[in-house]
């Protein structure tokens, strides 16, 4: 077996080669019931009421401390991070010397000199790598998902979200009326006698928060967010419906890192695996109607996740002059991050046919909620006449839309509201994978709509990050 993630991609013969033909098991929430009720009720809750979301076990947490914590956030972050006082949290997005996506996270201001960075482990890891080996002056800890990681986690983490999620967050504080927090900015509170940070937060377009404190505390605090929340119908959200709610906020998880094919990087590929871990980035699996022999097809741009909104030229970082270019060269502009609302009755037809055909003649299998049977997926958008015009990435169904949904990005001139193409479902040629059975492609009718999908999640929860609570 190879001992890190550069000596795992000369064995297989390129990074394509490893993470398709991968035998690892995609990515999951860990640790977190799949269903508290089931979970149709689970999605449409965070409409209707509120819900609770567990994030207490499927994120990596990096906390950076030190003089020099700013400056290794700026010199890798595409945004800017210039009047950024305690207690405000952001979004931190990295890429690569050539402007590709590494990945994101969100990025916390504790306290003077001291940020703490949870998402998935493609961007901390990126944070982490040159925390160790670019000369700053910090100190870190780190805090890796539960799968990973032996026993409990350092810190809790927990959302309250949905029209109902203010009521219920009065009740578990006691608090009359709670104070004008903007969007990501952040404040203390106190539950069941435990001090509890929380910020502003969002997802779909409904208010909420998202909360933490330390994993001791976790306990009495759960409890009292439940006994809270009795009073007010919350709903506790399991693992199958929570990566659906992205769907529907227009959030792309999971763009495959562009970290592979860098002979620049080869170091870093080496570092993945210290300590003799196993990277994510050397055991997800790579899948999808999309296929390139060559793994930088596979990435995307900032612009193209609609972080382009978000660049920032104000400070020197990692892949600044190829973002420029791709600015000045049109390529900013090529491609619109959508969503993929997928025609009901070819679904239905496929997802039947995938039942009841003949074996080996149906559809590959549709999961519910989320289709996704790999980390890193990538479907083909394509329009009538079979030219390839965009990819797919975040496949699920919405029970609040009662449709498939999927998001990814498309050519500019298909972009428009109510395009319809068709997305290409299954492989060919088909992985080794273990979930993927014998199958036959087919074409799907989707219709282009925006991310985020609904008009509340484009104003309140992107927008108007001034919105007062």
């Amino acid at each position: 077996m190879a001992d890190n993630l550069e000596e795992a991609i000369t064995v297989a013969g390129s990074a394509q080669k490893l993470l398709w033909e991968s035998k690892e098991a995609p990515a999951v929430v860990p640790f977190v019931v799949p269903e508290f009720t089931n979970w149709r009720d689970e999605q449409r809750a965070w409409r209707t009421n509120a819900v609770l979301f567990d994030q207490s076990h499927h994120m990596a947490d990096l906390n950076i401390k030190g003089p020099d914590a700013l400056k290794l956030i700026r010199d890798t972050a595409i945004n800017s991070v210039e009047n950024w006082p305690v207690d405000v949290a952001k979004q931190y997005i990295a890429v690569n010397s050539q402007g590709y996506i590494i990945g994101d996270n969100i990025l916390f201001h504790l306290a003077d000199d001291e940020y703490q960075a949870v998402g998935i482990p493609p961007s901390i890891n990126w944070l982490h790598f040159h925390a160790e080996t670019g000369g700053y002056d910090v100190e870190i800890w780190r805090d890796d998902n539960s799968l990973y990681r032996k026993g409990n986690p350092r810190v809790y983490r927990y959302q309250v979200q949905g029209p109902g999620a203010l009521d219920v967050w009065k009740e578990a504080t006691g608090l009359a009326e709670l104070p004008k927090l903007k969007f990501f900015h952040m404040h203390t509170f106190e539950i069941a006698g435990k001090k509890v940070r929380a910020v502003r937060h969002g997802m779909a377009g409904e208010p909420g928060f998202e909360f933490w404190g330390p994993w001791e505390d976790n306990a009495a605090v759960y409890g009292a967010i439940l006994a809270a929340g009795a009073k007010h119908d919350l709903v506790q959200v399991g693992g199958r419906a929570y990566h659906t709610n992205a769907l529907e906020s227009g959030w792309l998880p999971r763009p495959i890192p562009a970290i592979y094919d860098d002979p620049e990087l080869a170091d870093y590929r080496r570092w993945l695996n210290r300590d003799g871990a196993r990277s994510y980035e050397l055991t997800s699996p790579l899948g999808g109607s999309f296929f390139s022999e060559h793994i930088s097809d596979y990435y995307f741009t900032p612009f193209e996740t609609d972080y382009g909104r978000i660049v920032n030229f104000d400070h020197d970082f990692i892949g600044k002059e190829a973002l420029q270019r791709q600015i000045a060269s049109g390529e900013a502009e090529a491609r619109k991050k959508v969503t993929f609302v997928w025609n009901r009755e070819d679904s239905a037809k496929a997802y039947a046919d995938s039942l009841f055909a003949p074996a080996g003649e149906g559809p590959k299998f549709i999961n519910l909620p989320m289709a996704l049977y790999d980390t890193f997926h990538t479907d083909r958008i394509e329009t009538a006449d079979g030219t390839l015009v965009g990819r797919s990435q975040w496949v699920g169904y919405s029970a609040n839309e009662r449709a498939i949904l999927s998001l990814g990005s498309v050519e500019a001139a298909y972009s428009e509201p109510g395009t319809e193409l068709y997305i290409v479902w299954g492989e060919n040629p088909a992985s080794a994978k273990a979930q993927v059975e014998a199958h036959t492609q087919v074409r799907i009718r989707v219709t282009v709509e925006p991310a985020p999908l609904t008009s509340k999640a484009r104003t309140e929860y992107r927008s108007n990050t001034g919105a007062q609570l």
